[in-house]
C-alpha cells in the first residue's frame, strides 16, 4: 500500500478507536452512576449529570487516544508509513 492510502487508513482508524472510546467511556460512567448514586442523588443533578458524563467521556477518550497514539509512535516509524497531513507550503 502507498503512503497515502495507509495515512487515510490511519485517520479513518484512529476516528472509529475515538468515537468507540467516548462511547466505552460514556457507558462506563453510567454504570458507575448507576451502581453508586442511584437513588441517592436528586432529580435535577441527575438531569445535570448527563451532560457532564458525556463531557467526561470525551475528554477520557481524548486521553486514551493520545496515550496510545504515543505507544504506537514508540514502536512504528512514522515517517516511514505515513505521509505528512500538513505540509509547509513556504518556498525558500
Amino acid at each position: 500500500m502507498s503512503k497515502k492510502t495507509n495515512t487515510f487508513l490511519f485517520i479513518i482508524g484512529g476516528t472509529i478507536f475515538n468515537i468507540l472510546v467516548t462511547m466505552i467511556s460514556f457507558l462506563v460512567f453510567i454504570f458507575i452512576y448507576s451502581k453508586f448514586f442511584y437513588g441517592k442523588v436528586s432529580d435535577n443533578s441527575a438531569a445535570w449529570l448527563l451532560p457532564v458524563f458525556f463531557a467526561a467521556a470525551i475528554a477520557a477518550s481524548f486521553f486514551i487516544y493520545r496515550l496510545a497514539i504515543k505507544i504506537l509512535i514508540k514502536k512504528v516509524d512514522m515517517d516511514k508509513y505515513f505521509n505528512p497531513i500538513f505540509v509547509s507550503r513556504k518556498r525558500c
